[in-house]
């Protein structure tokens, strides 16, 4: 089950996003749901069409139901398959 506690160690496709902080000012307060995800990107489908968002140097607002986590996207930095299994041989914060 998701939670706020892990997830990260989870797909991220599907959610819907916030792009909360970002040194990018264009990229700052960009939302919609995410439709991809690669080791450095994170593709977000907004009204305005696809947004390809770097995961460095950006922090992500993730809706979980009810729930809003806020998460830096330096420590999502891997290949989503690498990131799921990494919980298994190492802690993830």
């Amino acid at each position: 089950m998701i939670s706020p506690q892990n997830v990260i160690r989870h797909e991220l496709i599907g959610f819907d996003v916030l792009v909360s902080g970002a040194t990018n000012p264009l990229h700052r307060g960009i939302c919609g749901r995410i439709i991809d995800e690669t080791k450095n990107l994170v593709v977000i489908m907004t009204s305005q069409g696809a947004k390809r968002i770097p995961k460095t140097h950006t922090r992500f607002q993730l809706h979980i139901g009810s729930r809003i986590v806020e998460i830096d996207g330096s420590v999502m930095a891997l290949a989503p398959e690498k990131r799921i299994n990494l919980h298994d041989r190492k802690r993830i914060p």
